[in-house]
């Protein structure tokens, strides 16, 4: 693996130099884009608008346009924003990581201390670990300000990016169904009946990534000739209005199987 960010966490008077390695890898496979004609690869270009010209990664820059005009920014531009924050984890507070929403959730990292942290590192992991509680944290990654949660996950400290608030839709747009008066406690009881017998104890182990693998063995298959043909699938737009009937159903065919 290879670190994406060196810097610090800020504990308190406590300072814990880090590094950050992502902490998932996709499971998609890796397709390339070919033309269909004689199946060439597609190449993309980062090329200059006015001259058409490629332009080598190194000589690009950022900039904003004010009134038809680039202000260009550089590195020093990007630390001055918040040089603090640009090279330190502030842990904020302490919260309960039940009373975040997943739908804050982004994408988790790794931690690792740095030389001669390794001491701090561990106090904060264990403190963590024994109080049940996460730290609530705010840095800048790739000239973005980022709010994130510290957690213990086996022995290494897991830096998981949250969204703000703002960036979470409004559902007022959505079609909506009110909260219904003609839900029946008969109809409530047996859904939860229903959702009681399908719990069970969360193992993220049994999940695999199915599709991926059977695509694999399509395009081995189609290596040697052999064209996969698609199964038949039906869509059922509108379902039985009897929800008694099909909560029934449903806890019966659960208890058969």
């Amino acid at each position: 693996m290879r670190a994406i960010w060196t810097g610090a966490i800020s504990f308190g008077l406590i300072n814990i130099p880090i590094k950050i390695y992502s902490a998932i890898e996709t499971s998609t496979l890796d397709l390339d884009m070919l033309d269909k004609k004689d199946h060439s690869n597609i190449k993309f270009k980062r090329v200059n608008e006015a001259t058409g010209k490629e332009v080598a990664y190194e000589d690009i820059v950022k900039g904003f346009k004010i009134e038809e005009k680039y202000i260009v920014l550089d590195d020093e531009d990007f630390e001055a924003a918040d040089a603090i924050k640009s090279k330190t984890i502030d842990i904020l507070s302490f919260t309960n990581e039940q009373e975040i929403d997943s739908l804050y959730y982004e994408q988790p990292y790794y931690l690792e201390p740095d030389k001669g942290a390794a001491k701090a590192y561990a106090l904060l992991r264990d403190a963590m670990q024994k109080s049940g509680k996460v730290g609530v944290t705010s840095f800048v990654m790739r000239s973005k300000e980022a709010l994130a949660i510290l957690k213990p996950y086996k022995n290494v400290i897991v830096l998981n990016k949250i969204r703000f608030q703002q960036e979470i839709r409004d559902t007022k747009e959505l079609k909506l169904p009110a909260v219904s008066k003609k839900t029946t406690e008969k109809e409530l009881d047996m859904a939860n009946k229903l959702v009681e017998q399908l719990t069970e104890k969360f193992d993220i182990s049994i999940y695999k990534d199915e599709y991926s693998d059977k695509l694999m063995e399509i395009i081995k298959a189609k290596a040697k000739g052999t064209k996969a043909k698609a199964p038949a699938l039906k869509v059922v737009h509108k379902q039985n209005d009897d929800l008694m009937a099909m909560l029934k159903a449903s806890l019966e065919k659960k208890k058969s199987s």
